[in-house]
Protein backbone atom coordinates (compact mmCIF):
# COMPACT_ATOMS: atom_id res chain seq x y z
CA UNK A 1 0.00 0.00 0.00
CA UNK A 2 1.05 3.29 -1.05
CA UNK A 3 0.49 5.46 1.66
CA UNK A 4 0.19 9.37 0.10
CA UNK A 5 0.17 12.74 1.45
CA UNK A 6 -1.41 15.66 -1.32
CA UNK A 7 -1.24 19.23 -1.17
CA UNK A 8 -2.43 21.86 -3.29
CA UNK A 9 -3.72 25.04 -2.13
CA UNK A 10 -6.77 25.34 -4.49
CA UNK A 11 -9.72 23.59 -1.82
CA UNK A 12 -11.48 22.02 -5.05
CA UNK A 13 -8.47 20.76 -7.14
CA UNK A 14 -7.52 19.56 -3.85
CA UNK A 15 -11.11 17.43 -3.13
CA UNK A 16 -10.84 16.06 -6.81
CA UNK A 17 -7.21 15.16 -6.36
CA UNK A 18 -8.33 13.13 -2.97
CA UNK A 19 -11.73 11.41 -4.95
CA UNK A 20 -8.84 10.13 -7.33
CA UNK A 21 -6.55 8.69 -5.15
CA UNK A 22 -9.47 6.72 -3.54
CA UNK A 23 -10.56 5.16 -6.80
CA UNK A 24 -6.79 3.61 -7.32
CA UNK A 25 -5.78 0.80 -5.62
CA UNK A 26 -3.03 0.11 -3.43
CA UNK A 27 -3.15 4.08 -2.23
CA UNK A 28 -4.27 5.23 0.97
CA UNK A 29 -4.36 8.59 1.45
CA UNK A 30 -3.04 9.67 4.31
CA UNK A 31 -3.72 13.54 4.84
CA UNK A 32 -4.30 16.48 2.52
CA UNK A 33 -3.12 20.15 2.74
CA UNK A 34 -4.46 23.22 1.12
CA UNK A 35 -1.67 25.24 3.14
CA UNK A 36 1.98 24.07 2.44
CA UNK A 37 3.05 26.18 5.31
CA UNK A 38 1.23 23.71 7.40
CA UNK A 39 2.72 20.87 5.87
CA UNK A 40 6.18 21.78 6.68
CA UNK A 41 5.39 21.99 10.44
CA UNK A 42 3.78 18.54 10.07
CA UNK A 43 5.64 16.38 7.56
CA UNK A 44 8.23 14.45 9.87
CA UNK A 45 5.36 13.53 11.92
CA UNK A 46 3.65 11.50 8.98
CA UNK A 47 4.21 8.18 8.10
CA UNK A 48 3.88 8.46 4.43
CA UNK A 49 5.63 7.12 0.80
CA UNK A 50 4.41 9.94 -1.80
CA UNK A 51 3.69 13.62 -2.06
CA UNK A 52 1.01 14.39 -4.56
CA UNK A 53 1.75 18.10 -4.61
CA UNK A 54 0.81 21.31 -6.70
CA UNK A 55 3.80 23.01 -7.95
CA UNK A 56 2.22 26.99 -8.29
CA UNK A 57 1.54 27.50 -4.11
CA UNK A 58 1.65 30.95 -2.41
CA UNK A 59 4.78 32.01 -0.15
CA UNK A 60 6.15 28.04 -0.51
CA UNK A 61 5.55 26.46 -4.17
CA UNK A 62 6.32 22.76 -5.11
CA UNK A 63 9.87 22.47 -6.12
CA UNK A 64 10.49 24.06 -2.69
CA UNK A 65 8.68 21.47 -0.94
CA UNK A 66 10.32 18.60 -2.74
CA UNK A 67 14.08 19.93 -1.73
CA UNK A 68 12.85 19.60 1.83
CA UNK A 69 11.29 15.85 1.02
CA UNK A 70 13.98 13.17 1.70
CA UNK A 71 13.40 9.54 0.94
CA UNK A 72 9.95 10.42 0.05
CA UNK A 73 8.55 9.96 -3.90
CA UNK A 74 6.66 13.14 -5.14
CA UNK A 75 4.16 13.71 -7.83
CA UNK A 76 3.58 17.18 -9.47
CA UNK A 77 0.25 18.40 -10.36
CA UNK A 78 -0.08 21.68 -12.34
CA UNK A 79 -1.17 23.64 -14.78
CA UNK A 80 1.72 25.26 -15.83
CA UNK A 81 4.28 23.29 -18.17
CA UNK A 82 6.68 25.56 -17.43
CA UNK A 83 8.27 23.97 -14.11
CA UNK A 84 8.77 20.73 -16.61
CA UNK A 85 12.25 20.85 -16.84
CA UNK A 86 13.04 22.13 -13.04
CA UNK A 87 10.65 19.38 -12.03
CA UNK A 88 12.44 16.69 -14.09
CA UNK A 89 16.18 17.66 -12.61
CA UNK A 90 14.62 17.37 -8.67
CA UNK A 91 14.45 13.68 -9.73
CA UNK A 92 10.05 13.78 -9.54
CA UNK A 93 8.26 10.33 -10.29
CA UNK A 94 5.91 12.46 -12.57
CA UNK A 95 5.08 15.63 -13.65
CA UNK A 96 0.91 15.83 -14.35
CA UNK A 97 -0.85 18.40 -16.31
CA UNK A 98 -4.20 19.44 -14.68
CA UNK A 99 -6.29 18.84 -15.17
CA UNK A 100 -5.39 14.96 -13.65
CA UNK A 101 -6.83 12.08 -15.45
CA UNK A 102 -6.95 9.10 -12.97
CA UNK A 103 -5.58 6.68 -15.50
CA UNK A 104 -2.49 9.04 -15.79
CA UNK A 105 -2.38 9.59 -12.16
CA UNK A 106 -2.59 5.78 -11.80
CA UNK A 107 0.06 5.27 -14.15
CA UNK A 108 2.45 7.46 -11.75
CA UNK A 109 1.41 5.16 -8.37
CA UNK A 110 2.21 1.82 -11.00
CA UNK A 111 5.84 3.56 -11.18
CA UNK A 112 6.57 4.21 -7.85
CA UNK A 113 5.42 0.62 -7.25
CA UNK A 114 7.48 -0.72 -10.20
CA UNK A 115 10.59 1.19 -8.40
CA UNK A 116 9.98 0.33 -4.85
CA UNK A 117 9.90 -3.76 -5.87
CA UNK A 118 12.86 -3.33 -8.10
CA UNK A 119 15.13 -1.76 -5.21
CA UNK A 120 13.70 -3.98 -2.48
CA UNK A 121 16.25 -6.58 -1.07
CA UNK A 122 15.55 -9.91 -1.71
CA UNK A 123 16.96 -12.96 0.65
CA UNK A 124 19.37 -15.17 -0.76
CA UNK A 125 17.88 -17.65 1.71
CA UNK A 126 14.53 -19.44 1.48
CA UNK A 127 13.32 -22.04 4.07
CA UNK A 128 11.12 -25.03 2.75
CA UNK A 129 9.74 -28.15 3.89
CA UNK A 130 12.34 -31.36 3.04
CA UNK A 131 12.60 -35.18 4.29
CA UNK A 132 15.26 -33.77 6.52
CA UNK A 133 12.40 -31.57 8.52
CA UNK A 134 12.97 -27.52 7.97
CA UNK A 135 15.79 -26.40 5.66
CA UNK A 136 17.31 -23.33 4.91
CA UNK A 137 18.61 -23.23 1.49
CA UNK A 138 21.06 -20.84 -0.34
CA UNK A 139 19.38 -20.29 -3.71
CA UNK A 140 22.49 -19.69 -5.28
CA UNK A 141 23.72 -23.14 -4.60
CA UNK A 142 20.12 -24.21 -6.60
CA UNK A 143 21.13 -25.50 -10.01
CA UNK A 144 17.48 -26.88 -11.27
CA UNK A 145 14.27 -28.25 -9.58
CA UNK A 146 12.29 -31.51 -10.63
CA UNK A 147 8.91 -33.28 -10.05
CA UNK A 148 10.03 -36.51 -8.31
CA UNK A 149 9.16 -39.76 -9.82
CA UNK A 150 8.28 -41.25 -6.33
CA UNK A 151 5.76 -38.58 -5.91
CA UNK A 152 4.46 -35.73 -7.98
CA UNK A 153 3.66 -33.91 -5.02
CA UNK A 154 7.11 -33.70 -3.86
CA UNK A 155 9.94 -32.23 -5.72
CA UNK A 156 13.77 -32.89 -5.87
CA UNK A 157 16.34 -29.79 -5.38
CA UNK A 158 19.28 -30.37 -7.44
CA UNK A 159 22.17 -28.27 -6.17
CA UNK A 160 25.37 -27.08 -8.19
CA UNK A 161 27.43 -29.66 -5.98
CA UNK A 162 25.34 -32.77 -7.44
CA UNK A 163 23.74 -33.06 -4.00
CA UNK A 164 20.02 -33.04 -3.70
CA UNK A 165 17.01 -32.31 -1.61
CA UNK A 166 13.17 -33.73 -1.29
CA UNK A 167 11.17 -31.02 -0.94
CA UNK A 168 7.88 -32.39 0.27
CA UNK A 169 4.37 -31.59 -0.83
CA UNK A 170 5.16 -28.26 -3.01
CA UNK A 171 3.86 -26.95 -6.09
CA UNK A 172 5.79 -25.49 -8.31
CA UNK A 173 3.48 -22.67 -8.49
CA UNK A 174 4.39 -21.88 -4.35
CA UNK A 175 8.09 -22.58 -5.20
CA UNK A 176 7.72 -19.85 -8.03
CA UNK A 177 6.28 -17.54 -5.43
CA UNK A 178 9.12 -18.29 -2.87
CA UNK A 179 12.22 -18.10 -5.12
CA UNK A 180 13.70 -14.81 -6.19
CA UNK A 181 11.41 -14.27 -10.19
CA UNK A 182 14.64 -12.96 -11.70
CA UNK A 183 16.59 -15.76 -10.61
CA UNK A 184 14.29 -18.65 -11.56
CA UNK A 185 12.02 -20.18 -14.61
CA UNK A 186 10.14 -22.80 -15.10
CA UNK A 187 11.17 -24.62 -18.69
CA UNK A 188 8.85 -27.43 -19.11
CA UNK A 189 5.98 -29.11 -16.78
CA UNK A 190 8.59 -31.17 -14.77
CA UNK A 191 11.13 -28.76 -14.08
CA UNK A 192 12.69 -25.11 -13.02
CA UNK A 193 16.09 -24.05 -13.28
CA UNK A 194 18.53 -21.24 -12.05
CA UNK A 195 19.10 -18.51 -14.89
CA UNK A 196 22.42 -18.25 -13.95
CA UNK A 197 23.32 -21.83 -14.73
CA UNK A 198 22.36 -21.29 -18.58
CA UNK A 199 24.93 -21.39 -20.78
CA UNK A 200 23.65 -22.01 -24.33
CA UNK A 201 20.15 -22.13 -25.72
CA UNK A 202 18.24 -23.14 -29.03
CA UNK A 203 14.82 -23.08 -29.75
CA UNK A 204 13.78 -26.18 -27.69
CA UNK A 205 17.13 -26.94 -25.97
CA UNK A 206 19.05 -25.17 -23.24
CA UNK A 207 22.60 -26.36 -22.65
CA UNK A 208 23.89 -25.32 -19.04
CA UNK A 209 27.19 -24.60 -17.51
CA UNK A 210 27.02 -27.42 -14.57
CA UNK A 211 28.87 -30.67 -15.98
CA UNK A 212 27.52 -33.96 -14.92
CA UNK A 213 29.61 -36.73 -15.65
CA UNK A 214 32.07 -34.46 -17.73
CA UNK A 215 29.12 -33.47 -19.96
CA UNK A 216 27.00 -30.48 -19.56
CA UNK A 217 23.56 -31.30 -18.14
CA UNK A 218 20.60 -30.38 -20.79
CA UNK A 219 17.22 -29.28 -20.54
CA UNK A 220 13.95 -29.39 -22.77
CA UNK A 221 12.20 -26.06 -23.15
CA UNK A 222 8.40 -26.68 -23.66
CA UNK A 223 6.43 -24.86 -25.33
CA UNK A 224 4.10 -22.92 -23.01
CA UNK A 225 7.01 -22.42 -21.18
CA UNK A 226 9.56 -20.42 -23.62
CA UNK A 227 8.20 -17.07 -23.45
CA UNK A 228 8.89 -16.95 -19.61
CA UNK A 229 12.55 -18.20 -19.96
CA UNK A 230 13.31 -15.70 -23.05
CA UNK A 231 12.02 -12.99 -20.98
CA UNK A 232 14.72 -13.31 -18.51
CA UNK A 233 17.30 -13.54 -20.70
Amino acid sequence: MLRCVLLDDELLALQYLKLLCEQISGVEVVKVYDNPEKFILEKDELDFDVCVSDIEMPVINGLQIANLLSNKHLIFTTAYRDYAVESYNLEVIDYITKPVQKDRLEKAFRKIEKLTKESKPVSEYITLNSEKGKSIINTNDIFYITVSDVDSRDKIIHFKDESTLLIKNNSFEKLKETLPSRKFTRINKREIIAMNCVNYYSHDEIVSKVLIDGKPKTFTIGINFRNEFLMLL
